[in-house]
């Protein structure tokens, strides 16, 4: 890291320490954001955090959806992103009033909606229950036997989550616009390279990319597979941001990234718009924030909390 880096590295420090905030970065963030954070993690693990932090800030390196649900579930708390079009194609797939409209043109099924939390706090307050990519399972599992689901906004969780639970689901047709990138051709391609590594893809992917996958899981299963796991190389099949923590935690393994019928690997372009200079810059200003109606915050913790409690 160059001086300047270095320089940088110290003034967020001093800035956190100084607004007793607290630094949470997904794992989709670029390397620099991932060394300074205090908790680098799945939208699993940073609800986790966000809902039992001590801090007065909670920055929140990640979209906008995440520190929405950070803001859900810490009224009291300032909220900050470091920078506020940092958005989500998935989430975006999903308009609140879309959904609501939906919900009632077809009142006669009765819905249970469980929302993937990659979704804004609008249509968290239209949900019954909340899931991430790492406890969906569990979820729908403890889903009321005698009601329709309906599971918005993506369709490739969902589809993944059916075939494990084997329960019948209506699915929002959303996509993250990164996972839907991986295709058949560049994942089997990137196989025959490297025969003796499994293949590990996220549940966003699209049926014919998790078909050719040796395990379907989260960012954070991911971790504990990558350890557990005898092989030395490991193919990963998702966003380019987990490969720095892989690395990080898992030096003596090699984790190649799952390449795309476009390029090498796979950047969100929205989670790479936080850079230093904005966390630095959000720490100092306390700016971007973010805030909501109350009505609104109130009614969206109630299927946030509800995922909390099942997920314990």
């Amino acid at each position: 890291m160059s001086t300047l880096g270095v320089d940088l590295v110290e003034e967020i420090l001093a800035l956190k320490k100084q607004r007793n905030a607290v630094i949470l970065a997904h794992n989709y963030q670029v390397k620099e954001i991932q060394e300074v954070a205090d908790f680098v993690g799945d939208s699993l693990g940073l609800s986790i955090q966000a809902s039992t932090t001590q801090a007065d800030v909670i920055a929140f390196c990640g979209v906008h959806f995440m520190s929405e649900t950070a803001k859900i579930l810490n009224p009291s708390k300032k909220v900050i992103l470091p920078d506020l079009d940092a958005g989500c194609s998935l989430s975006d797939s999903c308009p609140a009033e879309d959904l609501e409209s939906y919900l009632k043109k077809h009142a006669d099924k009765n819905y249970y909606v469980i929302a993937y939390i990659n979704c804004s706090a609008g249509v968290k307050a239209l949900s019954d229950v909340i899931c991430t990519s790492g406890n969906a399972v569990r979820i729908v599992n403890r889903a009321p036997a005698d009601r329709n689901l309906l599971f918005v906004p993506d369709q490739n969780l969902g589809q993944w989550v059916i075939e494990q639970t084997g329960r019948p689901m209506d699915l929002w047709k959303g996509a993250c616009y990164v996972h839907v990138e991986f295709t058949r051709q560049s994942i089997q391609k990137i196989r025959e390279a490297h025969p003796e590594a499994p293949v590990v893809a996220h549940p966003e992917c699209t049926t014919a990319v998790r078909l050719l996958a040796d395990e379907v899981c989260s960012t954070e299963r991911m971790i504990s597979y990558c350890k557990d796991h005898p092989a030395h190389a490991f193919i990963i099949v998702t966003e380019s941001g987990m490969l720095h923590r892989l690395r990080r935690e898992m030096p003596a393994k090699t984790f190649i990234p799952g390449p795309t019928e476009l390029c090498a690997c796979a950047d969100c372009r929205y989670m790479k718009r936080n850079t230093l200079e904005k966390l630095r810059d959000a720490l100092h200003s306390l700016e971007p924030s973010i805030e909501m109606p109350e009505s609104l915050r109130a009614r969206a913790e109630i299927p946030m909390r509800l995922m909390l409690e099942w997920s314990a």
